[in-house]
């Protein structure tokens, strides 16, 4: 109570501090009270309104806020809201939110707080595999002055989740490998991990099937890729080998990586032919060093082991190296002759050609070449009968009672070509009447074509043609003179002695002829033997069997051409035994005996290399060839004895 001019004035003074947050408003009622009897009061309420001060700091519903997070959250979604309170009013109860000021960056760009709500954001792409623990404060500032803040700790954890694929590792890798390598070799050291944990980082690793490896695993996530089979660079140069890495997580993420292997090559592939064996066909009398043929080879290999170079195999043809007649180009395989061949004397021969590589060791093989010599129409007839000896006129008689169809005599003549080239043609050319004879196109048969007359002349001479049947045509001819006789019975050899031989000549000549056919007709006889014992012993394995053979043997079998053969047919008789294989020079004997001539011949026909065919004398197979005639080889001489 204060007194002042007499009055007193009551004063309100504070007790204690006021606080508004307790209490905004007081009521207070102010009675006065007089001396007197009764007393007299009066009453005065008083309102205090109490104005707020910034003295109460936010306060955050909870120190310590711990939230576990998945790492896949998305962008803006809200992961907590942290909530302050400020007991103050006005400006100094309103909050706002706000990083700690020690909260690193890397939180900032991740997350984000909202300064008026406390909810906190995800800013950026939340990632176990970085951090999975966040750890920050958030500070609630009221806008009193002086600026009053409160804190309070946010820990996220982050949850993983199966969101990174297993990652493979090649640790070391062995490219490329010779594909002779064996099974267990190690070609690639693999490792395989997860960044995930868990379930979802364990890993197993598997390979695509088909191809010649496998995985080996060896410790935790470490595997070996090794042979398991035979590698071919031939059938694959080369192995794209897909490795796929699996994890536990769901879903299942995997992940699949190639190991591409070369395969180097090795020698390991001969050189393989075109052809299992070739046939050439040579004309004869060609030019020396003209190409005949080529072969070819092929190696799957590569580089110098595929690189190939021909050569031919030593042997021999006809006792003379095979080198002599034929060439061979060792880069292209080209054949080339080194001299004309002559088809009467060499028909046939066969040479082997090897290929061989340049790898290390080198590998080759072996093809063989059947070389087949074909005739030309480069001999001429050869006269037989009449013999050359004779001279170069044949003398004939005749008696002048022949009717038509006389045989005055028979030209025989044989051609040492092979097959059209040796057929041969007669043709009467001049004669002095050509009325009176003709000529056998074929057989060579000077008959007459009329009676003779009175009026002919005594003498006839007859100029005959022989022509083979060859392109071009060779011909030769032989001049027949025929003396027209009275009395005359028997045709008689031109040639025959005036003399008469004394009857112990002829009987010693017959019984020479006797003594040399009855030789031919015992080796003939062995030779049948031989051939018939030989065919009872392989008829075990064969189903038939004949003396003469055309079966897949082919020329190889040295008894392929054995014949007999008797002839009978105009004026010179014989019998033939021909024997011998193509590769060989064969074998021939006859016997002769012209009954038209003066001396009874025999002939022993044997293989000879030197001879030539037009020198021979008495060669006496006059007939057609037949098919045989071209694989036949005939290469004869005749001794007369």
């Amino acid at each position: 109570m204060k007194t002042q001019g007499g009055q007193k004035i009551p004063e309100l003074v504070l007790k204690t501090s006021l606080d508004r947050e307790k209490q905004a408003v007081h009521k207070l009622v102010l009675i006065a009270v007089d001396g007197g009897t009764p007393a007299r009061s009066g009453t005065s309420e008083i309102t205090v309104i109490v104005l707020d001060v910034n003295d109460n700091e936010p306060q955050f519903e909870r120190p310590f806020y711990e939230i576990a997070v998945a790492e896949n959250r998305p962008v803006g979604n809200q992961i907590v809201n942290v909530k302050a309170s400020d007991s103050d009013e006005g400006l100094n109860g309103e909050i706002e939110y706000f990083f700690a000021d020690q909260t690193p960056d890397s939180i900032r760009t991740l997350l984000n707080v909202d300064s008026n709500t406390g909810e906190i954001t995800i800013k950026g792409q939340l990632d176990y595999e970085q951090t999975n623990l966040h750890t920050f404060d958030i500070v609630a500032k009221d806008k009193g002055s002086p600026q009053m803040e409160g804190h309070c700790s946010v820990k996220i954890n982050i949850a993983d989740v199966n969101d990174n694929a297993p990652q493979i590792i090649i640790t070391s890798l062995t490219s490329p490998i010779p594909e002779n390598s064996a099974p267990g070799v190690v070609i690639a050291l693999i490792s395989a991990k997860d960044l995930d944990v868990g379930e979802n980082g364990k890993v197993k690793l598997n390979m695509s099937r088909g191809s010649p490896f496998t995985l080996k695993p060896s410790v935790s996530n470490h595997y070996a890729l090794v042979t398991n089979g035979p590698l071919d660079r031939e059938t694959f140069s080369k192995y794209d080998v897909v490795i796929n890495a699996v994890d536990s997580g769901s879903p299942p993420l995997s992940t699949k990586k190639t190991v591409t292997v070369k395969i180097v090559d090795v020698n390991d592939n001969p050189p393989v032919f075109s052809q299992t064996s070739y046939t050439v066909y040579v004309k004869e009398n060609g030019t020396p060093g003209s190409i005949m043929s080529s072969v070819s080879a092929s190696d799957t290999d590569m580089g110098e082991n595929a690189k190939i170079s021909y050569s031919i195999l030593a042997s021999k043809v006809q006792d003379v190296s095979v080198s002599s007649y034929i060439y061979i180009n060792s880069d292209n395989g080209s054949i080339y002759s080194m001299h004309s061949f002559d088809y009467e004397k060499l028909k046939v021969f066969q040479i082997q050609v090897q290929a061989k590589d340049h790898g290390s060791p080198s590998l080759s093989s072996n093809v063989t070449v059947h070389v087949f010599i074909l005739d030309q129409n480069d001999n001429a007839p050869a006269v037989i009968y009449p013999s050359a000896v004779m001279g170069s006129v044949s003398h004939q008689k005749m008696p002048r009672s022949a009717k038509a169809g006389h045989l005055t005599t028979k030209i025989s003549a044989v051609d040492a070509d092979s097959g059209h080239n040796a057929w041969i043609s007669y043709r009467l050319v001049e004669a002095t009447d050509s009325s009176l004879f003709s000529v056998n196109l074929y057989t060579g048969e000077v008959r007459t074509k009329r009676a003779v007359s009175e009026q002919d002349d005594s003498s006839q001479r007859l100029l005959i043609e022989i022509q083979d049947n060859g392109e071009p045509v060779q011909s030769a001819t032989v001049t027949v003179n025929i003396l027209l006789e009275d009395g005359l019975h028997e045709p008689i050899s031109d040639f025959r002695q005036k003399t008469a031989e004394p009857s112990k000549r002829n009987s010693k000549i017959t019984f020479y002829l006797i003594i040399s056919l009855a030789s031919v007709s015992v080796l003939s006889l062995l030779t049948f033997l031989i051939l018939v014992v030989k065919c009872v012993r392989n008829s075990r394995s064969s189903s038939s069997c004949c003396i003469r053979r055309a079966d897949s043997d082919g020329y190889k079998n040295p008894n392929r051409n054995l014949q007999l053969q008797l002839n009978t047919d105009g004026p010179i008789k014989y019998v033939e035994v021909l024997g011998g294989d193509m590769l060989s020079q064969s074998q021939s004997f006859r016997s002769c005996l012209s009954p038209v001539s003066e001396f009874s011949d025999f002939t022993l026909v044997k293989p000879s290399s030197t001879t030539d065919f037009k020198d021979m004398i008495n060669v006496l197979d006059a007939s057609l060839p037949d098919s045989a005639w071209t694989f036949e080889s005939q290469q004869v001489s005749a001794v007369t004895l």
